[in-house]
């Protein structure tokens, strides 16, 4: 891997400060997270509980999404991160403040979630159309999605192994403790930032009036082209049926693998490993075009992952397995999130970007619900094999669809300059793909 090629996107001072900042929050989110669901489990028993927690904490992106994206094509998205980041700050130490005086309840913890979760349905959207903002050459965007999907990943290994070993030295508490604290981190990256781009002032006011015609034409631009209503279809239905068993974790670190917050720990760190090399993969691809074939397979490879899983009784071939599915997904959901941001015009990005967010945060409380359901029926095992089956499906659909989406996303490439750097990465795919025109390829 060619370091320069891979770390491009760092050359810009203002989206290094994010990273920065960004990691240490992140790492502190992750910790909350871990802590939260082994506290849940702890004080209810009941995978139903888990599922009912991540659901009031997620579903407020499905509802609040697509309105975030009007915002962030609208209004100041540093301002409007700094507001997110205060509140997220605010709700962790509510959770402090309630551990403190011994007077946390399971109904405590639903509402605190409910409104982190509309805390994050503001900020995901924001922050990746904000990738734009901090690293304005269009050459760099892909580089700079890529690298922030890494960073993600690396907090996500990071976060649910000190979490796990929090737990166990200084209890729940401690994880919440060190999430307030990091987002002292990004609020002060985002003020270090300085000369980032003006975008226009509308032509009217903004309100009611313009977000509603935003938010439709939001929709019909997004779902009116075929690729981009591909890509946010896939990335539902593999986060509705997939991302759901993360919430299991749980179940399956103490009744199925016999272990303790160490080895859930362990669980979470080994699905971040996976999807860490897999935002370091995408970093340094030159091209964007030609992650068609590869998101298919990764979509494929998840579900068989969940299977495998799913019949594991061994903690080492269930890190092992996680580290694959943790590959796969990233894969998914990078590709899938640099795809959309290529092909949508600058002035849709963030309501595109909403759409993806709502896609990928807003189908997962639906399934929570599922997937605790189905546990507490049939058991944690037999709900990650359904899960599995169904995003196997949605795979072979996507990869039946990849021609023709290919040919469909080809002229946009060209106007964006990217078509001679395409042919090339494309030709490089497959050998069959050499003898192909270049119409052909993507």
């Amino acid at each position: 891997m060619r370091l320069p090629l891979a770390f491009r996107a760092l050359a810009h001072r203002n989206y290094r400060l994010f990273v920065v900042g960004q990691g240490v929050s992140l790492t502190g989110t992750w910790m909350q997270q871990t802590g939260m669901s082994w506290l849940v489990y702890d004080m209810t028993e009941s995978p139903f509980m888990l599922g009912a927690v991540a659901f009031c904490g997620q579903i407020p992106a499905f509802f609040l999404a697509p309105v975030a994206g009007v915002f962030s094509d609208q209004l100041d998205r540093r301002r409007t991160l700094l507001a997110t980041q205060a509140v997220s700050m605010l709700q962790a130490l509510l959770l402090v403040a309630l551990m403190w005086g011994a007077r946390l309840e399971i109904w405590q913890l639903i509402a605190l979630s409910a409104v982190l979760g509309v805390a994050n349905a503001f900020d995901m959207p924001t922050r990746q159309a904000f990738l734009i903002d901090m690293a304005p050459s269009r050459d760099d965007l892909p580089n700079a999605i890529a690298l922030n999907s890494s960073m993600v990943n690396l907090t996500r290994l990071i976060g649910p192994l000190l979490g796990g070993l929090a737990i166990a030295v200084g209890g729940v508490m401690a994880c919440f403790v060190a999430n307030a604290v990091s987002y002292v981190a990004v609020i002060a990256a985002l003020g270090a930032m300085r000369d980032l781009p003006r975008r226009p002032r509308p032509a009217e006011k903004f309100g009611f009036g313009m977000a509603s015609r935003g938010l439709v034409e939001g929709f019909a631009y997004a779902f009116g082209f075929a690729p981009i209503r591909a890509l946010l279809l896939l990335v539902a239905m593999q986060s509705l049926l997939g991302m759901p068993v993360t919430t299991l974790l749980p179940v399956f670190a103490r009744d199925i693998l016999r272990g303790d917050a160490t080895i859930y720990g362990l669980l979470g760190g080994a699905s971040g490993v996976g999807a860490l090399a897999a935002a370091l993969y995408l970093a340094q691809r030159r091209s964007v075009v030609g992650l068609g074939r590869p998101i298919a397979w990764a979509a494929g490879v998840f579900g068989a992952g969940m299977i495998l899983f799913s019949l594991s009784q061994s903690v080492i071939l269930s890190v092992c397995v996680l580290a694959v599915t943790g590959y796969s997904m990233m894969l998914l959901l990078a590709g899938c999130n640099t795809l959309l941001q290529t092909l949508t015009d600058d002035d849709k990005r963030g309501r595109v970007i909403s759409l993806y967010a709502m896609a990928f945060m807003g189908t997962v409380p639906v399934g929570n619900l599922i997937a605790g359901t189905l546990a507490s029926t049939f058991g944690a095992a037999n709900a990650a094999r359904i899960s599995g089956c169904g995003c196997i499906l949605g795979a072979l659909v996507f990869a039946w669809r990849l021609p023709r989406l290919r040919q469909q996303a080809w002229p946009i490439y060209e106007r964006a300059g990217l078509a001679p750097s395409a042919r090339q990465a494309a030709a490089l795919e497959t050998a069959a793909e050499l003898q192909a025109p270049p119409q052909r390829m993507a």
